[in-house]
């Protein structure tokens, strides 16, 4: 087995792999030292949420193409961090005295695909963080990648769905010592891409009710490097299932096109590796069309009674509420992410045509001349995709205006609902009022009889006395009649004014507590207001305010 001499500032970066991306060898001005500070506490901080724990989880696909020993195609699932040294051809040689001496056992094939996948979406990844950053290490992998990686890792929900990004970085002339190693097949000159991609897919499916369906947008990172000298390329592949890692063995197996998978020089290389990805991007616009269609199905089943539904006196229409308002917003808030997630598929494809036109015109590119016309048709293929997505776009855009004007007629019905209750209590109110003033007509005809009748019914008067036939007057009986009527009639209105007197003192105690809390909460904020402190773009503001 040769050993390969690897530079030294090379074998610095891979002692002090651990502290990636502060051991990267070439910086840009976006790479200063507290930048890169920043992003190892970050990726420290994120360390749990990222990556697995249990050693029997670790999993990292990787597939060589046209390696060095000859082979077509060599793979292996990776499982432990020294089989993950062995596997890129890094030996240690160690002393006492001296820190370990890194030398390399054997080159770089010209297609590495290194896939890193989690379960589902929001599950750790199955490699430790020691595995990551002796890959970002060994393959010089620029920190902008970081960036990305944070879209995965364990949580409950979703987030980020509103990022998308595209990062490039180039080196075409005077490549800093430790980047090229032609030992390992690698001349320097060399670009990267990172960038990230979103489509979505039916998680489960109801045919008895379809608005119980579910979908999910989930993401994908694309790293890719490129050799321009010898053409070897790398993939590194973040993504929550092995959909894409099948789909890059499917591109690339015994019975691919042969331009997608052919390596002999870089210009077949170069080919490939936009084979590549244009297979990611059409990964991207997988299902959209169907999720959208979902979509408006079930927003019409739910809500065109809204739209269709009479309304007029005497015929049958669905009674709406407030839960029917919120309802649609979800619906809204789902088409809305629609926009947002293609539009961020449109603006990475456009940022990845765009970098390889700009290639195309950079005259240290040495492929610029032979590999045009790829470009061009490379370009020509992502803005047909581009134009699809456009399309879904205009046609989700149109679905959230019509969603909101289904919420504004689904107000209208809860008003018109609201106003039919009053004008229903009104005309019950009515006849309450009439029945009412029947009541007090007939008490106000009978009240007069009905005294006379009782008044005579007393001993006061009497008319069954034959002796008397125009009747008996009791004196005694009228006194004892008085005596006992005036006494009650006082303590009856006492009592009801008494009643009346503490229900008044109550309420007024009542208010005068609630003006009472009021003052003081005014005070007490008051005593807030006066510990702020006034700044000086403060003072400019009533300065300005007054004049």
């Amino acid at each position: 087995m040769a050993c390969i001499n690897l530079p030294h500032t090379f074998q610095h970066a891979l002692l002090h792999s651990q502290s990636y991306p502060k051991n990267t060898i070439y910086r840009t001005i976006d790479t200063y030292p507290q930048s890169l500070e920043k992003a190892y506490c970050r990726l420290s901080e994120k360390e749990w949420d990222l990556f697995k724990d249990d050693a029997t989880e670790w999993e990292i696909p990787i597939r060589d193409l046209d390696t060095a020993s000859g082979k077509s195609v060599d793979k292996y699932n990776i499982h432990s961090h020294g089989k993950l040294q062995e596997w890129f051809g890094i030996s240690t040689r160690t002393s006492s005295e001296n820190p370990p001496i890194f030398m390399g056992t054997k080159k770089d094939p010209k297609c590495r695909f290194i896939y890193l996948y989690a379960m589902h979406s929001r599950a750790k990844l199955r490699l430790t963080k020691a595995m990551l950053v002796d890959i970002l290490t060994f393959h010089q992998v620029m920190p902008a990648f970081l960036d990305f990686l944070y879209l995965f890792g364990q949580k409950s929900e979703p987030t980020d769905l509103q990022f998308s990004s595209f990062h490039e970085q180039v080196i075409l002339t005077n490549p800093p010592d430790g980047i090229a190693i032609p030992g390992l097949g690698r001349s320097g000159k060399h670009y990267q891409a990172c960038y990230n991609l979103k489509s979505v897919a039916l998680t489960y499916e109801n045919k008895e009710n379809i608005t119980l369906s579910e979908w999910s947008i989930r993401q994908a990172i694309f790293h890719h490097q490129f050799d321009v000298v010898n053409g070897n390329t790398l993939w590194i592949v973040v993504k929550g299932n092995l959909d894409i890692q099948q789909r890059f063995k499917s591109l690339t197996d015994k019975d691919a096109r042969p331009q997608d998978k052919s390596f002999s020089t870089p210009e077949e290389c170069f080919r490939s590796s936009l084979s590549a990805h244009l297979m990611y991007c059409h990964w991207a616009t997988e299902d959209w069309r169907w999720y959208i269609k979902w979509l408006e199905m079930a927003v019409d089943k739910e809500h065109i009674m809204a739209l269709l539904g009479p309304s007029e006196v005497g015929y049958a229409h669905k009674t709406y509420t407030p839960r029917d308002i919120q309802d649609l917003q979800i619906w809204e808030e789902r088409a809305r992410k629609i926009v947002m997630a293609l539009e961020g598929n449109v603006d990475v494809m456009s940022a990845l045509v765009g970098f390889y036109r700009r290639l195309a015109q950079d005259g240290n590119f040495p492929l610029r001349k032979t590999c045009s016309e790829d470009i061009s048709a490379f370009a020509a293929q992502i803005r047909n995709i581009i134009t699809d997505f456009r399309m879904q776009i205009k046609r989700t855009e149109f679905l959230v205006r019509t969603i909101s004007d289904r919420r504004q007629l689904v107000i209208q019905h809860l008003q018109s609902q609201s106003a039919s209750r009053a004008e229903r209590l009104s005309r019950s109110m009515e006849q309450e009022q009439v029945f009412m003033l029947t009541i007090t007509v007939v008490t106000l005809l009978f009240l007069p009889a009905t005294f006379v009748s009782t008044f005579f019914s007393t001993d006061v008067i009497k008319y069954q006395d034959p002796d008397h036939p125009g009747g008996n007057f009791s004196t005694i009986a009228m006194v004892r009649w008085l005596q006992v009527t005036i006494p009650l009639t006082v303590i009856t209105c006492g009592i009801a004014w008494l009643a009346r007197w503490r229900t008044l003192t109550k309420r007024k105690e009542d208010q005068y507590g609630e003006r009472t809390q009021h003052v003081q909460w005014k005070l007490n904020k008051s005593s807030w207001t006066s510990s702020v402190y006034v700044l000086p773009f403060h003072n400019k503001a009533l300065v300005d305010a007054k004049g």
